[in-house]
C-alpha cells in the first residue's frame, strides 16, 4: 500500500504538545479518570478489580449496549468497537473497497475519508461544499457524480473542518440516493450531540437502513480523545462480518480499561453532552465579538454544530501567519493546507476552557503583526 503522509497529524506532530495553547482542537474539554468514576459511588473499586486479560474482539458486550443508546433500532451485535475512529475509517475501506470501485468524499475532509480509499487504487470524486452557501451540499450534485461502478457515498456532519450541519431533508435525500444505487453511505457522525439546538440534531444513518453505516467515537463530543474508543454502528451484515474478520489483522482487541471507562461516561452522556455544549456555547460568543472586531481581516462564517470553525485570512498567507503566531505567541491555528484547500482558511477549535486566554493571545499577535 502507497499512502500520502497525513498532512493534519503532521502538523500537529510538529506543534501540538510544544505550544501554551491549541487553539484548532477538534475535541472538546477532556475529563480525568478521576472525574469519571466519581460519576458512581463503586466505580473506583470495580475499576481496581478490572482484569487486565484480552477484551473481546467486537468490544465487550456492556459497552456495544451502552453504545445502542445513541442509536434508536441498532442491538449490540450490530455495533463494532475499535481503537479510536481511525481505525474503523481504514477498516471499512480496506473491507469494502477495491481498486476499481469510485468513492465519492464529502469535501473538505479528514484526510484519511478520502486519502484511504485513494490508496487502494479507487476512483475518488469530491463532492465540494459551497463556502458561499455556509459550506452546502448539493444533492444535485451528488447525483451527477454517480457512476455504475461508485461503491460508497462518504459523508461528514456535523462537518471537520466547516462545522456545517447537513440539513434533515438533504441527508434523508443522501441516504435515499445511496439505498436506491445500492451504494453504501459511510456517515462520519464524530461530532454528533453537539448541535448547538438539540431538534436539529439529525437521525444516525446506520437507523435510516442497511445500506448505511455510523461512526462515532469518544473523542470529540464526550471529550475522552485519550481512551482511544470508536466504533462504527450498521445493520449491514457484510459490512460488518468483513470489517471484523479484518480488524483481526489491526488492533485484534481494545484496551479493557478504556472500554471499562468509555461504558461508565456512555451511562452519564448526557451529562458530558450538555458540559460540551455549554462551553462551545460559551466560546462561541466570544468568538463572534472577535471576528467581528477583525473584519477587515477575518472572515467568519459561524458553524452550525460542533467545536471547530473554518475562519478566513484576507490578504495574507494563511501558512505563513499560522507559522509566525505559533512561533512568536504560542498559539496553534491550523491552516486549511492541510485540508488542500486554496481559499485561505484556517481551522479554529472552540470546545476548551482555555479558549478565553488562547483568544485574548491571538488578539495581541492581531495587534502587533
Amino acid at each position: 500500500m502507497q499512502i500520502s503522509p497525513f498532512k493534519i497529524e503532521r502538523y500537529f506532530a510538529r506543534y501540538e504538545f510544544n505550544v501554551d495553547y491549541v487553539l484548532c482542537g477538534s475535541d472538546c474539554e477532556t475529563l480525568t479518570i478521576e472525574d469519571l468514576l466519581a460519576f458512581e459511588p463503586d466505580a473506583g473499586e470495580r475499576f481496581k478489580r478490572l482484569g487486565l486479560g484480552y477484551t473481546e474482539s467486537q468490544g465487550s458486550p456492556a459497552l456495544r449496549r451502552e453504545i445502542c443508546n445513541i442509536y434508536r433500532d441498532i442491538a449490540p451485535h450490530q455495533v463494532l468497537v475499535h481503537t479510536g475512529a481511525e481505525e474503523a475509517i481504514f477498516l471499512f475501506m480496506h473491507a469494502m473497497l477495491g481498486p476499481e470501485d469510485h468513492v465519492i468524499v464529502h469535501w473538505p475532509c479528514y484526510q484519511s475519508l478520502g486519502e484511504v480509499a485513494r490508496s487502494i487504487g479507487c476512483d475518488v470524486t469530491w463532492w465540494q461544499a459551497a463556502e458561499e452557501s455556509q459550506w452546502a451540499l448539493d444533492p444535485v450534485q451528488l447525483r451527477r457524480h454517480l457512476k455504475p461502478n461508485t461503491r460508497a457515498i462518504v459523508v461528514n456532519t456535523p462537518h471537520n473542518p466547516t462545522g456545517y450541519l447537513m440539513p434533515g431533508e438533504i441527508f434523508r435525500e443522501v441516504s435515499a440516493i445511496a439505498r436506491d444505487n445500492g451504494v453504501i453511505l459511510f456517515s462520519d457522525e464524530v461530532y454528533r450531540e453537539s448541535e448547538y439546538r438539540s431538534e436539529d440534531r439529525l437521525p444516525a444513518a446506520c437507523d435510516l437502513g442497511e445500506h448505511a453505516v455510523s461512526l462515532g467515537v469518544m473523542s470529540k463530543t464526550y471529550g475522552l480523545p485519550g481512551l482511544r474508543i470508536g466504533w462504527i454502528a450498521t445493520r449491514n451484515e457484510a459490512v460488518y462480518n468483513k470489517m471484523a474478520a479484518l480488524k483481526d489483522y489491526t488492533t485484534i482487541c481494545n484496551s479493557a480499561p478504556a472500554e471499562f471507562l468509555s461504558e461508565l461516561a456512555l451511562r452519564h452522556r448526557r451529562v458530558l453532552v450538555e458540559r460540551t455544549r455549554q462551553i462551545i456555547s460559551d466560546n462561541l460568543n466570544l468568538l463572534d465579538a472577535f471576528f467581528e472586531r477583525h473584519a477587515g481581516r477575518l472572515a467568519w462564517q459561524r458553524p452550525q454544530a460542533g467545536p471547530i470553525g473554518f475562519a478566513k485570512l484576507v490578504g495574507e498567507d494563511v501558512e505563513e501567519f499560522c507559522e509566525s503566531l505559533v512561533k512568536s505567541a504560542g498559539v496553534l491555528l491550523l491552516p486549511g493546507t492541510v485540508y488542500d484547500d486554496p481559499g485561505n482558511h484556517f481551522r479554529i477549535g472552540f470546545g476548551r476552557k482555555n479558549l478565553p486566554a488562547a483568544l485574548q493571545r491571538l488578539e495581541d499577535f492581531l495587534q502587533i503583526h
